[in-house]
């Protein structure tokens, strides 16, 4: 299953190509880099709000999400929004929050 096409120009591996240009190739593991709220800013991408929608829903100013944006791409070695809302959609099940210990009890 390695390298199979994903619907919408992604692969399996974590690679995307945006608009036909080159792969950006990005592991799993560098989620570890971002910080707790960037990963909040980073899996609410897919949904394809704005920044002003973004600070919003999420609280904070919208200058912050503009901030946190450019750390996320900077961070993963990406090259626009795009790339980090098509790789957030493609993991999004890995940025999901995993069951605390009141789920659990």
């Amino acid at each position: 299953m390695y390298g199979d096409k994903l619907p919408g120009g992604g692969d399996v591996d974590g690679r995307i190509r945006v608009g036909g240009g080159r792969l950006a190739s990005v592991d799993r593991s560098a989620l570890r880099v971002l910080t707790p709220r960037e990963l909040e800013v980073f899996s609410v991408l897919p949904d394809g709000e704005g920044n002003r929608e973004l600070a919003r829903r999420l609280g904070i100013a919208e200058r912050t999400v503009k901030a946190h944006l450019t750390s996320i791409t900077r961070k993963l070695g990406l090259r626009s929004r795009v790339e980090a809302a098509l790789l957030s959609a493609e993991w999004s099940d890995d940025l999901r929050p995993g069951p605390t210990d009141l789920d659990r009890a």
